[in-house]
């Protein structure tokens, strides 16, 4: 909602500048620290929030509900929790701010620098926790008519079970562990929390869309990348993976046409379900030894937050991939005790009784020591 009112009348509590995005996901490979995020997300997700926390944004302006009520989805959550004022329900004409102009927030009013004003509802974490508790009460209706669906579609996809006709690649599968790269939950805090497994074992890296920039982001260079090419950088895509374009089973593939623009070389696979899934099943009609994923969907809250009503071709291809599948998501939090001060003392001393052993016990060394003590005698008169 705008209106109009004097500038000098607004008291300005957070003053900055904004950069505008209808894709949070585009979005932040833009936003720059101290600026302020205007999006257009109902219902924040978890990962666009943690894209968002890590920019250092000032401030977020979503032109839609961060919560809608239908399920608990935690974006809102992690911006108040890491200290960003979430500014929410702005409606969409804020949508039309241009990046760079200059805003002073002042509670629940965004105000610009001609003057207006937009009203939202600027969020606290106890505001968010209750709406979330609020949302618990709605997600039984919401996983019933994502089950429906998921049984539904799941009748139309059986087809990914038969085998998917796999592209050439100058790469050997058989054997060798493949790990693939999701930008999902948790997804960067896992991919560290593995880095000894990749360099050990050195598996097949297969990022998917996003996952590829994640895993250059860790000092690892995919070998495939595969997707429809929207949420990946022209960095990753020209790391000089193997590129393969995820098309609809009908043949069309519209990330070609960015594969095409940046005059890169790619190969297109059409196939049913998520590009998540063809990763999956690359693996594993190559004859892969074992999948480790990291930050893949496999749940209801991971699907709703995507936008999508069921999960059927992941829930098949999970059946069929299954027995050389690992799922690596939340593995970082497996390590997140820290060690006590009490085990570091044990380790330091340990270390330093041998060296001391050593140190009194050496003649060459306690010569050096009588030498010293008489060069005391000598220089402070004792």
């Amino acid at each position: 909602m705008i209106t109009s009112r004097p500038r000098a009348e607004v008291a300005g509590l957070i003053k900055t500048r904004v950069r505008v995005g209808q894709r949070t996901k585009d979005l932040v490979q833009q936003l720059q620290p101290g600026e302020c995020a205007v999006i257009n997300h109902e219902d924040l997700d978890e990962t666009a929030a943690h894209a968002l926390v890590s920019t250092k944004v000032r401030l977020v302006v979503n032109a839609a509900r961060s919560i809608s009520g239908r399920y608990p989805n935690q974006g809102p959550l992690v911006l108040v929790e890491a200290g960003i004022p979430l500014l929410d329900s702005v409606g969409p004409e804020v949508m039309d701010l241009l990046d760079g102009e200059e805003v002073e927030v002042a509670g629940d009013r965004l105000v610009t620098e001609n003057g207006k004003i937009f009203n939202g509802k600027l969020l606290d974490r106890e505001t968010v926790l209750r709406l979330l508790e609020e949302s618990k009460a709605n997600f039984q209706k919401e996983m019933e008519r994502f089950v429906a669906n998921t049984v539904e579609y799941a009748r139309k996809e059986l087809d990914i079970l038969k085998g998917m006709a796999v592209p050439p690649l100058d790469i050997s599968f058989r054997g060798r562990h493949v790990l693939v790269v999701v930008r999902g939950q948790s997804y960067k805090d896992d991919l560290q929390a593995i880095r000894g497994y990749i360099r050990e074992v050195r598996p097949i890296l297969i990022g998917v869309d996003g996952g590829a920039d994640a895993l250059l982001e860790c000092g690892f260079r995919p070998d495939i990348i595969i997707g429809d090419m929207d949420s990946i950088t022209d960095k990753a895509l020209g790391c000089g993976a193997r590129l393969i374009v995820h098309a609809y089973p009908d043949g069309r593939a519209p990330g070609l046409n960015r594969l095409e623009a940046l005059r890169l070389n790619g190969m297109v696979l059409p196939a049913p379900g998520t590009s998540e899934d063809v990763a999956l099943l690359l693996a594993y009609e190559k004859g892969a030894d074992l999948i480790v994923a990291v930050g893949t969907h496999s749940n209801v809250i991971d699907f709703l937050e995507k936008g999508r009503k069921g999960m059927a071709s992941t829930f098949l291809v999970r059946l069929k991939v299954g027995t050389v599948l690992v799922d690596a998501r939340g593995v970082s939090k497996l390590y997140r005790q820290r060690i006590h001060w009490r085990y570091l003392a044990e380790i330091v001393l340990a270390a330093v009784i041998p060296f001391a052993v050593v140190f009194t016990l050496s003649p060459a060394t306690l010569l050096l020591l009588r030498l010293f003590l008489m060069r005391m005698r000598v220089v402070f008169k004792w």
